[in-house]
């Protein structure tokens, strides 16, 4: 099928959700939001962007000053790609409407992680698409440094649709952070961000996602993989800053055999934030596993905790872990684990707890000269912090940053 053709086959499918499946994401009015942006000027350095936003990505784990430690750095701002850059051989790095016109075999990935039909939030990014990134790491090259990227919304009321792919080609080995962030002015907007994973045999990928919205922003992620023989993905959320909602449920498939797939995240909803969030994993080859985990914290907002692993192939292994802890009577977590088993010969498990800070231990750190609120602090510390296997040195300093970075504020 010709470029020109699979074009149009994709936006003939987005048309008839955007018209038939309007009710999937009704709670958002999208005529609320401007597509409408001011541009913003590309910079040939990074370092040449405003103080005020470079201290916003730095929050998220983005740094544009010394980017001697990255692979290569992607910054977008609402429908602006303002830098893109790789560092390293065999690393590359481009705005995706740029990758397009460079690579007609990119279309073969475009929409198969991920259905351009799934709602209205892929119908409008393929409709109004306004970037996005390629992050590609060509056979057998091996990122020393994790790659950076950002996602800004700058102006108020403002919608950003981007599409983003990243490729690890066979043998390769790529870290990459991608920061989602807002302008300290902007009060309120909608980010919808479709991301497709393709991980190929004996290839790794590290992915961090670390968020820093504000309270009025709506998030709408729409994420796929597929790992073959061999492959790993470990993927890791952080969200512990308030924003109006997020909806996000990725869906990793291993189709090859010993494939691996990780997700973990730590969710932290304050009043007036609901975030509907999980994972799914499909085990449709002998041998891959699935470990999904995920530590959940309300201060008075609503968190769906949701998680899937389905084994259809024989010497499967996968396990589920849910804990919730809720530190307001206002606050709610609904967790959602659940496990399908196709044949014979596999072994899935789950775990979830949701409650609050048991007394006793709050008693016997005071008990140890700890004042109560600082008892309580060193419990939640230690309930969010967790240790990730496999992350690189460097990827794991920056999710510990950004997780001390937003305790200082929830505590």
């Amino acid at each position: 099928m010709s470029k020109i053709a699979r074009s149009t086959k994709h936006r003939d499918l987005a048309e008839k959700a955007r018209e038939k499946k309007a009710a999937l994401g009704a709670d958002i009015d999208l005529a609320r939001y401007s597509s409408d942006a001011e541009e913003h000027a590309y910079q040939e350095k990074a370092s040449a962007l405003p103080a005020e936003d470079k201290a916003q990505l730095m929050k998220v784990g983005v740094t544009l000053d010394d980017a001697s430690q990255r692979s290569g750095t992607f910054v977008q701002m609402d429908r602006s790609v303002v830098h893109s850059s790789a560092s390293q051989e065999g690393v590359e790095v481009l705005p995706v409407t740029e990758a397009l016109e460079k690579y007609d075999w990119l279309q073969d990935y475009w929409w198969r992680a991920v259905s351009v039909d799934q709602d209205k939030f892929t119908a409008e990014a393929e409709l109004d698409l306004q970037n996005g990134y390629l992050i590609r790491a060509l056979p057998g090259a091996k990122a020393v440094y994790p790659v950076q990227a950002c996602l800004y919304l700058a102006h108020k009321n403002s919608v950003q649709k981007v599409h983003n792919i990243i490729i690890a080609e066979e043998g390769s080995e790529l870290h990459i952070i991608n920061g989602c962030a807002t302008h300290p002015m902007n009060a309120s907007g909608l980010h919808i961000g479709v991301s497709e994973f393709y991980v190929k045999r004996g290839a790794r990928v590290t992915f961090t996602m670390i968020h820093n919205w504000a309270p009025e922003i709506e998030v709408r992620p729409r994420s796929g993989a597929i790992i073959e023989e061999g492959g790993v993905l470990l993927s890791n959320y952080v969200s512990m800053k308030p924003m109006r909602s997020l909806q996000m449920y990725p869906v990793a498939r291993c189709v090859g055999e010993g494939a691996i797939v990780r997700f973990n995240s730590i969710l932290v909803a304050p009043p007036g934030s609901h975030l509907d969030t999980g994972s799914r994993v499909l085990l449709n080859a002998r041998g891959s596993r699935a470990e999904i985990v995920a530590r959940t914290l309300t201060t008075g907002g609503t968190i769906i905790s949701r998680g899937h692993i389905a084994g259809s192939a024989p010497e499967v292994k996968g396990h589920l872990e849910c804990r919730g802890l809720i530190l307001s009577d206002r606050g709610t977590i609904h967790a959602i684990p659940e496990l399908l088993g196709e044949v014979a010969g596999i072994d899935l498990s789950h775990e979830a707890a949701v409650g609050k800070i048991a007394e006793e231990e709050v008693e016997y750190l005071m008990s140890r000269g700890l004042s109560r609120d600082e008892a309580t602090a060193m419990i939640v510390r230690g309930f969010l912090h967790v240790d990730i296997e496999g992350l690189p040195p460097e990827l794991a300093e920056e999710l510990r940053r950004a997780v001390d970075l937003s305790e200082k504020d929830l505590l």
